[in-house]
């Protein structure tokens, strides 16, 4: 069987303005990990569009974070308005629902790094009625907001101010990039559920942008979820389809229902994903290592569909300030 799809976090909107931050791709069909004839294939039925903004030079590549924000999002919308037979942008849960027994991909928008609005708490609910669901409070460097899992470091007190804004007008909470001391001052700060949208389990691979099982268990307990990434450098050794499901296990073993483990693929965000995963199309080889692990369908089920769904659910706006 075909489970459908949910992944939390994919920057094909940055791959595709291409090398130059100008190109036009086609999100219909192309050559990157995600493409929306693959995606039906495949069985994914919903996926979060990241907008992917930064201060560094490298990435932004002479133009300012605001453009790079302000192209990704033109680039969604023209890319929705060509193949609205096969994709439709989401708000809620119900929708995602909706457009998956029609067969049509819901796209959801999500922020990746605030630099290309400013960091500013006050236009994020402006941001919500645009439809953006999902923000992360940084990328790699530090920023107004908080330190990151390099640089290391808090939030600030505008991270703060970020934070109870961001969860205010709707939006969930991001840790995925962020540090380990920014995590744990979220938590203690938060009132809705936080997720992780592409990390893995740091017990099984040690490296600073996956969460250790502590965190993972604070997540759990807000209601929120942790997404695999598929990004081999996050996933182990010699990284393949067995090495990723090996952090689902993991995740499981504290999670046994499988109520907070999800998928965040990291696709096009990334040079190299593990062996035996090329794209969007082959996620039911995740799902079949699974169940060769002797993961039931329903757990499965929940992983690829029901846990992300229930986070969206929880992004509804309350229109009255703090």
């Amino acid at each position: 069987m075909n489970f459908p799809v949910f992944d939390l976090h994919c920057d094909n909107a940055y791959a595709l303005l291409g090398d130059n931050l100008k190109t036009c791709g086609n999100m219909r069909t192309n050559d990157l990990h995600f493409d929306l004839s693959r995606a039906m294939q495949g069985g994914v039925y919903a996926q979060c569009f990241s907008c992917f903004t930064s201060e560094s030079k490298n990435v932004n590549k002479g133009i300012s974070p605001v453009e790079l924000f302000e192209r990704q999002l033109a680039t969604i919308h023209r890319e929705l308005e060509r193949n609205d037979d096969l994709v439709c942008q989401a708000y809620t849960a119900q929708e995602i629902e909706k457009n998956r027994e029609q067969g049509r991909v819901s796209a959801i928008l999500t922020i990746e790094g605030p630099s290309g609005f400013g960091y500013d708490p006050e236009l994020l609910e402006d941001l919500y009625r645009v439809g953006f669901r999902i923000t992360t409070l940084c990328w790699n460097e530090e920023n107004p907001l908080t330190g990151t899992h390099i640089t290391g470091g808090g939030l600030t007190d505008l991270g703060r101010e970020y934070v109870r804004e961001a969860q205010r007008t709707g939006m969930i909470i991001d840790v995925s990039h962020i540090s380990d001391q920014a995590f744990w001052d979220i938590i203690e700060i938060t009132n809705g559920p936080v997720i992780a949208s592409h990390s893995n389990s740091r017990n099984v691979f040690d490296v600073s942008r996956n969460i250790t099982d502590d965190m993972f268990l604070a997540i759990c307990r807000t209601g929120g979820v942790a997404g695999l990434n598929l990004y081999a450098d996050f996933v182990g050794q010699n990284p393949d389809i067995s090495s990723a499901c090996a952090h689902v296990l993991h995740f499981l073993s504290i999670d046994p229902d499988g109520t907070h483990v999800a998928l965040g693929g990291d696709l096009d965000g990334c040079d190299r994903l593990v062996d035996g995963f090329a794209g969007v199309q082959d996620y039911q080889k995740i799902a079949e290592c699974l169940q060769r692990s002797g993961v039931c369908d329903d757990v499965i089920h929940n992983i690829f569909w029901n846990n992300a769904l229930g986070v969206i659910s929880h992004a509804v706006c309350n229109n009255k300030k703090h």
